[in-house]
């Protein structure tokens, strides 16, 4: 079981998968209207509810921030990388992560990727950021919606998703070629690397292309949730265009 916590990330899974959620425990004598209606929506769908005071629920959430509200449910579910790509539209867009390991770093990517409707988004079975309730509540509901599923081996997934179609397009500050100039109008696989050491070796050898995301100020790279937003918007940006 895991926990989430969050109006955000409570309110989805509740609408999404309701038969999901074991409790909600909401904050005794409470007073926000947000969390008043999460109350009535888990009474319309039966979900058990229990309420306990402001002290209980900051041990239980390990002092992260709950806004009153918080659930215990199953972990995020995740697909095969086949049914990922069995429900692809057409031209796809999908998102590998290659060992992202910090959980609000995961939850905001999967926020961004749900917003720009990527079909699913790989993460790799080991070496990544737990599926857990920080994740949930980072990416503020998005968990309920996308599509996620775990591969054993990223360099092996991208040579899989070759074979379907997609080109991969990694994520890379020292590349020379910056995004805008690359055609992401085609099915594609952003590839985005780790907080600290961006893509493993081999797996950015397995990438058909390399981008950058150009810096003008001193540091040297985007927050990788960052570049993933910038990215995905760039993604929808050229299809818009094309459709003109």
């Amino acid at each position: 079981m895991s926990l989430i916590y969050g109006i955000h990330a409570v309110t989805e899974a509740l609408r999404a998968h309701p038969e999901k959620i074991e409790r909600i425990t909401v904050e005794r004598g409470g007073r926000n209207p947000r969390v008043q209606e999460i109350v009535r929506e888990a009474g319309e769908r039966r979900v058990r509810l229990s309420f306990e005071p402001r002290e209980w629920m900051d041990r239980r959430c390990g002092g992260e921030r709950h806004q009153g509200v918080l659930a215990v449910t199953a972990e995020i579910d995740t697909l095969e990388v086949e049914e990922v790509l069995a429900a692809a539209r057409t031209p796809g867009l999908l998102v590998v992560l290659d060992g992202i390991e910090d959980p609000h770093n995961l939850g905001a990517v999967l926020r961004s990727a749900e917003a720009a409707g990527a079909d699913g988004v790989f993460v790799p079975r080991h070496r990544s950021a737990a599926l857990g309730a920080a994740a949930v509540k980072a990416s503020a509901g998005a968990a309920a919606h996308v599509r996620l599923a775990r591969a054993p081996n990223v360099s092996r997934l991208i040579e899989s998703l070759k074979g379907a179609g997609y080109w991969s397009v990694g994520l890379d500050a020292a590349a020379p070629e910056p995004l805008w100039k690359i055609d992401l109008t085609v099915p594609v696989a952003l590839v985005l690397g780790n907080e600290g050491t961006g893509l493993h070796r081999l797996v950015r050898e397995k990438c058909d292309l390399v981008a950058s995301l150009p810096i003008a100020g001193r540091v040297g790279s985007y927050n990788v949730s960052v570049a993933a937003g910038i990215t995905l918007y760039e993604v929808q940006r050229q299809r818009a265009q094309k459709l003109k």
